[in-house]
């Protein structure tokens, strides 16, 4: 499934349902479909032992107590960390998920969002999970560092891959490079999207998404606007305002 028009706005849960629930993590994302959301965004990192993590942070400290590099944490070091209870008790014991774990989650008509927070390095274990998981349909790919969407769209020629970047100036210097490169779109902050920046990526033939809206007016002006897509914290509430 891709995110494919600019009339129907696709209501995208970021980090899972992460108002009420714990960021990136499995019960997130269970919550989001639950609430109906067309699709989850999560990030990803590589671990010291070669493992692809959901996590947003380099280090595990805001969403464990514990103070760890995942980089330079083994996959096992890290599972043994909670990462629910600073959301709430009842989510105590939460584990950091492979991702293979949240692709899993994702029903027959929905999409996965991954965003690489780390660099090329990732991307022969992300192929590897991928593929293995059956649902490589189901995903698709954003990342802020220009050259990793870059080659991620080389290893992944028919997902959908999108440039994140909250830089208007930065946005149009590089629209032109961005479609020619084959991405698809621009994941943009939304205070940087308006009618120009619409129309821009319009006439490179890039879709846009925006990133984070929790306020309906907000969320209506984009959609008038023609984005594709709009990153929430509340995905029941946004999708029912739209």
């Amino acid at each position: 499934m891709n995110l494919t028009t600019y009339s129907q706005v696709k209501t995208i849960a970021h980090r899972g349902a992460s108002f009420t629930a714990p960021e990136n993590t499995v019960a997130a994302a269970k919550q989001a479909w639950a609430q109906n959301a067309d699709a989850v965004e999560l990030d990803i990192y590589l671990t010291k032992d070669s493992k692809v993590v959901v996590i947003h942070d380099k280090s595990t400290k805001r969403t464990t107590g514990v103070d760890l590099l995942v980089a330079e944490s083994t996959s096992e070091e890290l599972r043994k960390l909670d990462a629910g209870s600073f959301k709430g008790e009842q989510y105590k014991g939460e584990k950091i998920p492979f991702l293979e774990e949240m692709i899993a989650t994702v029903p027959s008509n929905k999409q996965l969002i991954i965003e690489l927070k780390c660099g090329v390095e990732v991307l022969p274990y992300l192929k590897e999970v991928v593929e293995k998981s059956g649902k490589k349909s189901s995903c698709c790919f954003i990342g802020f560092d220009w050259n990793t969407i870059a080659e991620t769209k080389k290893m992944f020629p028919t997902n959908p891959c999108y440039w994140l970047t909250g830089k208007k100036d930065l946005l149009m210097e590089k629209l032109k490079a961005t479609a020619e490169a084959g991405i698809d779109g621009v994941d943009l902050h939304y205070k940087i999207i308006d009618e120009e920046v619409v129309n821009a990526a319009k006439q490179a033939n890039l879709k846009v998404i925006a990133w984070t809206v929790d306020d309906i007016a907000e969320a209506k002006r984009l959609k008038e606007l023609g984005v594709e897509g709009i990153t929430t914290n509340k995905p029941a509430e946004i999708k029912s305002a739209l």
